[in-house]
């Protein structure tokens, strides 16, 4: 397997030298000006953050690399998908108004914003991937499906299904449309929760399958001989009486992230950004976001995703934990009260350690970077150079 190169700047500043022109400097010295980007549909790839979580990437740093990729002659775009649960992102109109709220907006960030899977997560392609185990056709947002090269930004942290998020997360279930990201965390096909059905009947019009009715007691049931699991019942309910009937293995999920990832950068010219900063123990889909689990570390670029989220892991396991009051500083002190650790002030900084899954035992990050390597996304193997 070939080595990548992952470039790296830190957060250190001088007069005439931020932030934002220390992220240009990284992004020209990793490379990113050998694609052709004139007159090309650029999708940069990004989460806006749920209202509440102050932890998403600020869109100051999107405006620098629309700025730059502008430049180039690029018709850039930034973009992300909705969530299948009912937040406030499950929809196209409050997806815009939350990214407009959270600063995603064209005065900011220099471009316009577009909902990659549409209205009500409906609108997406079924790019077709060779090989595949788990997801032969994964169903991908139309808008960044027909983009011609994509571009990720992603807030590398913790994850309570993952392990870690970081660049294969946020291309993978980032770009996968409502459907699809029922596809990613379910094994199964949906369930009616009938103590939540009110009987609206918006799943029974909007089957294109013709797998769902109103049962006597005016609440839905689902034929599973016809039912093909697309999720649109599930993105159209609003009472959460659609929902998924289970949740696939940390391992399954990564798996199927990595495919979705393969369909989305297939055949593309693409190049990822990570930001090591807020590294809070899970996800920005939460409408909050616990304290950071170690000091920020850097942005950190590659045209390999692979690569990049395993230089970040690396970077993130040498770094101690922060002293203060955080989600592994607790788990610490809880293991000290049985007896298990050393006292309260003598708590381990966790150097080398793996602080994912101290985090959340029951992930496995590390079978995701395999399999992605395994398929073809990339390599573990990486050389890193600072800028």
């Amino acid at each position: 397997m070939e080595t990548a190169k992952v470039f790296f700047t830190n957060l250190r500043t001088s007069p005439g030298k931020s932030l934002l022109k220390k992220l240009r400097i990284l992004i020209e010295r990793a490379g990113i000006g050998q694609i052709d980007f004139n007159g090309k549909f650029t999708a940069i790839k990004i989460h806006f953050g749920e209202p509440g979580n102050m932890a998403y990437i600020r869109p100051n740093y999107a405006g620098a690399v629309t700025e730059f990729l502008q430049g180039k002659g690029a018709q850039v775009f930034l973009t992300d998908s909705n969530t299948l649960y009912k937040g406030l992102r499950s929809n196209a109109v409050d997806h815009l108004k939350s990214a407009t709220e959270n600063g995603f907006n064209p005065l900011q960030v220099k471009c316009n914003v577009i909902i990659a899977d549409g209205l009500k997560g409906t609108d997406y392609m079924a790019i077709p991937i060779e090989g595949a185990k788990y997801c032969p056709a994964p169903k991908i947002g139309r808008a960044i499906a027909d983009a011609d090269i994509i571009i990720t930004m992603s807030h590398f942290k913790g994850h309570e299904q993952a392990g870690f998020g970081g660049a294969l997360k946020n291309i993978g279930m980032g770009s996968a449309s409502i459907g699809g990201k029922l596809e990613l965390h379910s094994s199964s096909q949906p369930k009616i929760e009938k103590e939540n059905c009110r009987g609206c009947n918006i799943c029974v019009r909007n089957c294109n399958h013709g797998a769902i009715s109103m049962g006597p007691d005016r609440k839905a049931v689902i034929d599973y001989s016809l039912c093909v699991g697309c999720g649109q019942c599930v993105a159209l309910c609003q009472f959460e009486g659609a929902v998924l009937a289970d949740y696939n293995t940390s391992e399954e999920l990564n798996y199927k992230i990595d495919e979705y990832s393969k369909a989305v950068l297939q055949g593309k010219p693409n190049f990822h950004i990570s930001f090591i900063m807020n590294v809070s123990p899970e996800c920005d889909c939460w409408g909050h976001n616990d304290a950071a689990i170690v000091p920020d570390l850097g942005i950190l670029a590659s045209f390999d995703p692979v690569a990049l989220d395993q230089a970040c892991v690396d970077m993130v396991m040498a770094t101690p934990v922060l002293r203060s009051n955080n989600r592994i500083r607790d788990l610490d002190l809880r293991a000290a009260e049985n007896g298990n650790e050393t006292a309260d002030h003598d708590c381990p900084m966790h150097v080398g350690e793996d602080k994912f899954t101290y985090s959340h035992p029951d992930t496995n990050w590390e079978a995701g970077l395999r399999y992605a390597q395994e398929i073809g996304l990339g390599s573990r193997k990486y050389e890193l150079i600072e800028v």
